[in-house]
């Protein structure tokens, strides 16, 4: 496979991997659990999985770079917190909606980082990520004016989280393993979710006697490991902007997983948001590889 689709490919296999987080958490609070309980286990068994890969691996934890490493750990739990507390205001669709608004804010951030405005094919996918995700979270002829202020600001505060999430988690340090990053990544999420989430889950005994490591174990991996690791080896290749807008099939993902485990409904016009969506994806990958392609071949023939 060729790197210029791997790196893109890797954003959005992590991307697909948080898609799946919602799901799981719902899936935890039909057996009882509150989500508070549902997210602590996602970063206290992500936590022990990164420890295991790291140890697996015979290395010593090298602690230079912390200066990106801890605004990434903190601001993974901060995601976390802020969607979940948003949810106690909003409907799920329209949580989701104000999560997504990461897309233009991380192009934002990357316009700033870089000193440069985004393409023209950046803009055109970010237009068409807007016009998808309303019909894709059913937001069409809804009222929105009984909505209170917080449940904006929660959701408004996890989207800007998680776009600094992913720019200091795309800062890679070539003196520092991805194993290490993810340890430490993880380790700085499990302080920031247990000094606000529900930490008495450990040695209350709801962990492990009550059943609730299932639930963690799954959203350790899909919520933790298998993001963090990816973003972390993609991200500084790819760059954040178009990491932003690659991470927006996080929506679709969420929609079809909650189709076939939680047994949802999604009418023609949610699909066809949703296909909006999955278009805005594409878009950059393919025009930017189309490009480099054409580059190539011009500069093969004028040598020839």
């Amino acid at each position: 496979m060729r790197k210029s689709y791997l790196y893109p490919l890797l954003v959005v296999t992590g991307a697909c991997s948080y898609g799946i987080v919602s799901t799981i958490i719902k899936l935890a609070m039909r057996e009882g659990f509150s989500a508070s309980e549902a997210v602590t286990s996602q970063f206290v068994i992500g936590f022990a999985i990164a420890v295991c890969i790291f140890v697996s691996q015979g290395k010593k934890v090298n602690l230079r770079g912390m200066k990106s490493i801890i605004p990434a750990g903190i601001l993974t739990g901060l995601t976390n917190i802020l969607y979940g507390a948003s949810l106690n205001y909003l409907p799920a669709s329209l949580a989701v909606v104000l999560l997504f608004q990461f897309t233009w804010i991380g192009m934002f951030i990357s316009c700033i980082a870089s000193r440069k405005f985004p393409s023209r094919m950046e803009s055109f996918s970010l237009i068409l990520l807007f016009v998808g995700t309303i019909p894709a979270a059913g937001l069409v002829d809804v009222d929105l004016s009984t909505i209170p202020i917080q449940g904006w600001l929660w959701g408004l505060g996890a989207a800007l989280c998680y776009s600094l999430f992913l720019f200091f988690n795309g800062k890679s340090s070539a003196k520092m393993t991805t194993s290490n990053r993810l340890v430490l990544v993880s380790f700085f999420a499990l302080i920031t979710t247990s000094v606000f989430q529900s930490p008495q889950i450990i040695w209350d005994g709801t962990l492990f006697s009550e059943g609730l490591w299932m639930f963690g174990l799954a959203l350790g991996l899909f919520g933790m490991v298998v993001p963090v690791f990816l973003f972390s080896i993609a991200i500084p290749k790819v760059g954040l902007g178009v990491s932003s807008i690659l991470s927006a099939v996080e929506l679709p993902i969420a929609m079809i997983v909650s189709v076939l485990l939680l047994n949802e409904t999604v009418t023609f016009v949610q699909m066809v948001g949703v296909l909006i969506i999955l278009i805005g994806v594409c878009i950059p990958t393919i025009t930017e590889n189309v490009w480099v392609g054409k580059n190539k071949n011009e500069k093969n023939s004028i040598l020839n």
